[in-house]
């Protein structure tokens, strides 16, 4: 069924999957809130119900109309015609990284921003790790004439500063956090504290599908609208479904909504890509995870409002994650996530920062796409599957790949997000890698500036 505008809640061969109506999937999930925000909480779950499930006062049609006039949707479905002849296998791109602002966050942004407009807050507040999230945040913001608020680690403010700027050039307020590491984990901590002291007239404007309910399910059914365009492209194009999804996974909202409507298709194999990060090897002395691997080598608990799979110690101490990538720098997943793994319909795995270095070369040189490190890390994992193991490994003690090729012939892959963003990490870290990729700067006198 082809989404419209007047076609426009969460489809009906999938929706019973895809809303958990007491806040759990399986035995992730809940509300593990203060007190103090249970009200909010409750408010919000009766917006998402009316106005996203039932489309009162037609707001996801609204909703659809400025995704498509604001946004650039839908995306297109790309075959890579160059990465589809290296590895022998029919390969599509779902071009995200197209969408206004750069990545697949405004979806969820916009629609968020929307919802907050329509229950008459006041104020827009969000975390954000890479930028992406805050930028397509104060984006929508500055669309609906909202002011906005941004928390942002203060580790992922040094990393990402041309998204701080995009944010700050459209009006919102960004608030460096040096709790921590300085990273996604206490951006999203801050925001919840400021949340809990001004919920009568704020709403928090979630990234990803974590947090307590309804935000998993809320955030899904915004950015459901991937793979709900990318189902009905793969089949005009192929007339048939692809053997496999693969998407990069932190938080995952782009993961979630690459696989959303695929979930009921059995035959279809959903591929998520965690941060295998510098090694798979955890210090627990030091309370560090020297990856984001959570859904590959995590362990359930409780983080930001739901029960989940989680980075902690024996003592159930949430230990400080580590990618290249600042948009998976998370030591949590979402919930459904985390259940989809349980039962055994998504696959972890992951890759390492060097393989995901090498792989956002590989796509810029062969496919002219810059990707977001966050995307690289899918791509890494297509290369390791797709060609000989002894190429794919690198310095880690880990392998980068440790399951079977669960590809198939034909895949989709997700472009969750633009690699603008990470063009100084990139090169930096391609340098200090000595990545044989590493393009020529000597024209610059003292390197990019």
């Amino acid at each position: 069924m082809t989404p419209t505008d007047t076609d426009t809640r969460p489809t009906e061969r999938n929706r019973d999957e895809r809303t958990a109506e007491d806040g759990n999937f399986g035995r992730f999930g809940g509300q593990y809130v203060p007190e103090a925000l249970m009200p909010a909480l409750e408010e919000l779950e009766d917006a998402y119900r009316r106005y996203v499930l039932e489309n009162e006062d037609g707001f996801m049609d609204d909703f659809r109309r400025r995704l498509r006039d604001f946004g650039g949707r839908p995306t297109p479905l790309q075959r890579a015609d160059r990465l589809s002849e290296r590895y022998g296998r029919e390969i599509y791109l779902k071009r995200e990284d197209l969408v206004h602002g750069g990545a697949h966050k405004l979806n969820n942004a916009l629609g968020q921003v929307l919802l907050a407009k329509y229950m008459g807050k006041e104020r827009i507040i969000a975390e954000t790790g890479a930028g992406q999230h805050g930028t397509a945040t104060a984006m929508a913001a500055a669309h609906l004439d909202m002011p906005c608020e941004i928390y942002m680690g203060r580790t992922d403010v040094n990393r990402q500063r041309p998204n701080v700027f995009r944010m700050r050039i459209n009006g919102a307020e960004v608030n460096p956090v040096d709790a921590g590491r300085g990273t996604l984990k206490e951006a999203i901590s801050e925001t919840m504290r400021d949340w809990s002291q001004t919920v009568e007239h704020t709403h928090y404007v979630i990234g990803s599908v974590v947090g307590p309910h309804p935000f998993p399910a809320m955030v899904r059914d915004f950015q459901a609208v991937i793979s709900e365009e990318a189902r009905e492209q793969i089949l005009e194009e192929t007339d048939g479904l692809p053997d496999s999804v693969v998407a990069c996974a932190g938080g995952g909202s782009n993961t979630m909504g690459a696989f959303a409507e695929f979930i009921p298709d059995e035959s279809v194999s959903l591929v998520a890509v965690e941060a295998g990060g510098s090694s798979l090897e955890v210090d627990e002395a030091a309370g560090v995870a020297p990856n984001s691997a959570t859904l590959s080598t995590g362990e359930e608990g409780v983080l930001h409002g739901a029960r989940t799979t989680l980075l902690q110690d024996s003592h159930g101490q949430i230990m400080e994650s580590h990618s290249v990538s600042a948009g998976l720098d998370y030591a949590g997943v979402g919930p459904e996530l985390a259940h989809l793994v349980d039962i055994g319909r998504v696959t972890p795995v992951n890759v390492d920062d060097r393989v995901a270095l090498e792989a956002f070369h590989r796509l810029s040189t062969e496919e002219g796409i810059i990707p977001a490190l966050e995307t690289a890390h899918a791509f890494g994992y297509l290369h390791a599957v797709g060609t000989d193991a002894d190429t794919a490994l690198t310095d880690a003690d880990t392998p980068p790949v440790e399951s079977d090729d669960p590809l198939g012939e034909t895949i989709i892959i997700n472009v969750s997000g633009r690699g603008d963003k990470d063009l100084e990490t990139v090169i930096e870290q391609t340098a200090e890698m000595g990545l044989e990729a590493a393009p020529d700067m000597s024209v610059f006198d003292g390197g990019l500036r």
